[in-house]
């Protein structure tokens, strides 16, 4: 499986290349960002833990949606 990503990288062009690093990116942001919402303990906004656990699952969610939406669309 990974020999197969990593033959499938070499084929890829700059930009392309430039877009993967961007998605990996925006998807570790929007995990950590949703971890960071459930576990800051001096989290600076005045929010109730259950609605800080709701939005910091959303954003997790969100993130684990679009990692496999960028890695279905590598597979077409």
């Amino acid at each position: 499986m990974f020999k197969e990503i990593y033959n499938n990288m070499k084929k890829k062009s700059l930009i392309e290349r430039f877009l993967l690093i961007i998605n990996v990116l925006v998807f570790l942001c929007y995990f950590f960002l949703g971890v960071m919402v459930i576990f800051w303990d001096k989290f600076p906004f005045d929010i109730k833990m259950n609605y800080r656990i709701a939005l910091g699952v959303v954003l997790i969610s969100y993130s684990i949606v679009r990692f496999f939406r960028f890695i279905n669309s590598n597979k077409e």
